[in-house]
């Protein structure tokens, strides 16, 4: 069993313990996206797969806040934001702004990107060495930044 897989039981077992509700549901929840994407894939996941999984998880619940937001439900949101805390455990240290834009400005320097139109490209190339260390749409707009500078 991979590291992360493990750490997620053991902190399971240990939320059951400790009665904590909301952590045993975000742990729940993530192990059964996790066993989810193995019956899809046909085989167990890696730490890297894992930590994709717990990414999109992520991603999906600060997509969802805006709506919440709008309708001024705050006890949801109070969740929604424990639930992002919980998940952010799992995943390896966010990336700063800085540390992104030098990779950015690199990819663009190796790709030889010069204009909008090799956006697709320089994401394509970005994306797996930043995997679950920043987000995506963050990453994508300091592409688009760089790009239009040119």
């Amino acid at each position: 069993m991979e590291a992360l897989k493990k750490r997620l039981l053991e902190d399971m077992k240990k939320a059951m313990k400790e009665k904590d509700k909301e952590r045993l549901a975000v742990i729940r929840m993530t192990r059964s996206e996790i066993k989810n994407k193995e019956i899809e894939t046909g085989k167990e996941l890696d730490d890297k797969e894992v930590i994709a999984v717990i990414a999109k998880q992520l991603k999906s619940i600060k997509d969802s806040i805006p709506d919440f937001k709008k309708s001024g439900k705050k006890e949801v949101m109070d969740k929604l934001y424990r639930e992002m805390e919980i998940l952010e455990e799992y995943l390896p240290e966010q990336m700063s702004e800085e540390e992104i834009d030098k990779t950015v400005a690199a990819v663009i320097a190796e790709t030889g990107a010069e204009s909008m139109q090799d956006m697709g490209q320089v994401m394509a190339k970005i994306m797996p060495k930043i995997k679950g260390r920043a987000d995506g749409s963050l990453v994508s707009q300091k592409v688009k930044e760089k790009l239009s500078q040119k």
